[in-house]
């Protein structure tokens, strides 16, 4: 047995074994709230100043913020594929950003997180953002029924943003079909313009928002997107009602499944671009729109916890709160974002942002809160939204086969605040190439040893770097020429981590079933 391999052996056999927290009379109320492009330093009680977060920051001080919560990638559609799965995206062919046209991408039957509360007798249902794709090949029928999709995968209701708001169709899906489509106005997407329509070049002078890079083929409310839509001119969305609509649906799916056991993932659109909020936050903060859509999100998170509150539910509910990925300033549109920066860091003392495999395009603000079981604090622990299947199959009872969320470790004592929750102990980052943390320890594997220069990130040359975590949160100081052992011993360990095919052992989950 190679060493490395020997040592991924023993991690995965020596974690730890921990009782099912509730008997199922006391199982709670499960919501996710996932944000979208939110950074380290972009809330409140993760140090921001020039915006003002209350209803996330007393969240925080209500539950347990995580210095150390991370979400599996630095992208959207493969942090989205984990989180559902229990799987790392970057073992499954397809799982990059999803185009306008993308079909579905988790196969129905998968082992989810929805399948697995279903399982335990929860209702379970989505609000927002996807780009997870819909229907089947070669494309989705967009005019027609979009299935296979999220109720195929355990989800008993959805209400949707097929891809994201700067990509089309710009249109809501609720279950299998586009809300207000019309028969005699068909729906069709495309990667050419098919019909001579304006777009955002030959229009430009005509937007309400200016792109900057891409982001300039179909014009939907005064905004230019990526792709091309005829059709479904009554179901086309305006993007300043977006968080609305979103929020009065999750609003609505608590309020109607208030007496059951319910499981809630509310994504929200909100800080991706385009950046278009409601009128009454814009000019909200002095970060421009980008600053409002985070004064806007947070709105959303405090009118969804009033809901719980008016309810009488918050007692009964566990809320994690996290973010897809770091952060980005220029994605696409001339919003603001950079020339009124002035001092506000998004990414807070972390290197990096969206797309990178740097601390900042994976750690982000992530948050629990079960009143009377999670102890107000901070942690430390590692953890991941790649295992919030396996960590919540554990919190009701539920087992997960072998075969399925090969990524998924339980961490829930961690994720409760239990003082013998360990985390995890190795971690798999996903960006413009993979990194390995492992305790302290950090190697950055890139595509090519090539300088770069991108939207979030600047490298010198070399592909691979090396950091210590503790010493050197922002990675400033490459360690790899220091301590070279090290370095080869961490990429062995990544390269058997790819070759198993898994990170969590076959036989640890039946550990934990029915205990």
């Amino acid at each position: 047995m190679r060493p490395s391999t020997m040592w991924i052996a023993l991690a995965l056999l020596c974690q730890p074994v921990f009782p099912v927290i509730c008997r199922a009379a006391e199982l709670p109320n499960i919501i996710v709230i996932m944000t979208d492009d939110l950074g380290y330093g972009d809330v409140g009680c993760y140090g921001a100043t020039a915006v003002k977060t209350p209803h996330i920051d007393s969240l925080a001080a209500d539950g347990l913020r995580f210095t150390n919560g991370y979400a599996s990638a630095s992208t959207c559609t493969p942090t989205r594929f984990s989180f559902l799965t229990g799987k790392y995206a970057w073992r499954q062919p397809g799982t990059g950003i999803a185009p306008p046209n993308a079909t579905a991408i988790i196969a129905p039957g998968t082992v989810t997180l929805p399948s697995v509360l279903k399982q335990a007798g929860y209702t379970t249902g989505v609000v927002g953002k996807w780009h997870l794709g819909l229907g089947r090949k070669p494309a989705p029928d967009w005019s027609g029924s979009l299935e296979p999709g999220p109720r195929e995968i355990g989800f008993d209701y959805c209400f949707l943003m097929p891809t994201t708001g700067d990509r089309v169709p710009c249109v809501y899906v609720e279950n299998h079909h586009v809300v207000n489509s019309e028969p005699d106005d068909p729906i069709t997407v495309s990667n050419k313009n098919p019909d001579g329509q304006p777009t955002g070049i030959t229009h430009r002078d005509t937007l309400k928002m200016n792109w900057s890079h891409g982001h300039n083929q179909s014009i939907v409310n005064g905004i230019s997107r990526i792709g091309f839509m005829t059709g479904g001119h009554k179901a086309r969305w305006r993007d300043e009602d977006m968080a609305d609509v979103f929020t009065g649906k999750a609003i609505d799916f608590v309020r109607q499944h208030r007496t059951d056991r319910f499981f809630l993932f509310f994504a929200t659109h909100d800080i991706h671009v385009p950046r278009m909020p409601n009128e009454r936050f814009q000019g909200r903060t002095p970060l421009g729109y980008r600053g409002d859509a985070i004064e806007q999100m947070d709105d959303c998170v405090g009118r969804l916890l009033k809901t719980l509150d008016e309810s009488h539910l918050t007692q009964d509910t566990l809320v994690i709160f996290c973010s897809d990925n770091g952060p980005v300033l220029d994605d696409g549109y001339q919003d603001g974002a950079v020339e009124k920066i002035d001092g506000h860091k998004p990414a807070g003392p972390l290197r990096g942002g969206k797309y990178s495999i740097y601390e900042g395009g994976t750690r982000t603000p992530l948050i629990t809160r079960w009143p009377g079981h999670i102890a107000p604090g901070v942690s430390d622990k590692i953890v991941c939204s790649v295992d919030f299947v396996a960590s919540l199959a554990h919190l009701v009872g539920q087992s997960i086969p072998d075969e399925a969320c090969v990524d998924s470790q339980d961490v829930l004592p961690a994720l409760l605040g239990d003082a013998a929750g360990t985390g995890r102990q190795e971690l798999v980052q996903q960006g413009r190439g993979l990194a390995l943390r492992e305790g302290a320890w950090k190697l950055l594997r890139h595509p090519n040893a090539k300088p770069v220069k991108s939207l979030t990130y600047e490298k010198g040359p070399g592909k691979f770097e090396l950091f210590n975590l503790v010493d050197d949160p922002g990675e400033t100081t490459n360690l790899l020429n220091r301590f070279p052992e090290r370095g080869e011993e961490m990429k062995a360990r990544l390269k058997a981590l790819e070759d198993a095919g898994r990170s969590v052992a076959r036989d640890h989950r039946s550990r934990h079933a029915g205990s």
